[in-house]
């Protein structure tokens, strides 16, 4: 049996950064020339921990971003002028580009319209509570002012 350190997750036998036996003839014709794994010398053991490390302190930073950008945004009121009728229903609606111009504009927050959950676009004036996808799991409620714009 040969030792292999897998470079990219291969089903069934682990992820990337783990030392694994498999046979020679798997890892000399099927794992190396795909770039799956390469043999596990010192050099590579060493490399795999500190990849695996660094990952993980990505992985960090990006979940305190996540926290710093919900806390944020939790925090904002967003007020969006838009005409409406004498009923208060609007001529148009208010839609997630809208939410994200809007949040760009207040907080120079740039925000994937696609992470905006809105059920259905926003048809009249009224406040609302948007919720919005901040990225590791997380989710912030921006409240959302919808006005007339006389």
């Amino acid at each position: 049996m040969a030792e292999a350190v897998l470079l990219k997750e291969v089903e069934g036998l682990g992820d990337a950064g783990d030392a694994v036996e498999v046979s020679p003839g798997y890892l000399r014709n099927f794992l190396v020339p795909r770039k799956l794994a390469q043999p596990a010398t010192k050099g590579a053991l060493e490399e795999a921990r500190r990849r695996l490390e660094r990952a993980e302190e990505a992985e960090r930073h990006a979940a305190e971003r996540a926290d710093e950008t919900a806390a944020l945004l939790s925090k904002t009121v967003l007020t969006i002028n838009h005409q409406a009728g004498e009923d208060g229903k609007l001529f148009g609606s208010v839609t997630s580009k809208e939410i994200a111009e809007a949040i760009q504009a207040a907080r120079s927050l740039k925000v994937d319209r696609k992470k905006i959950r809105l059920e259905e676009p926003i048809r009249e004036t009224g406040t609302f509570m948007v919720e919005i996808e901040v990225g590791g799991g997380k989710t912030a409620s921006v409240k959302t002012i919808v006005a007339d714009a006389k």
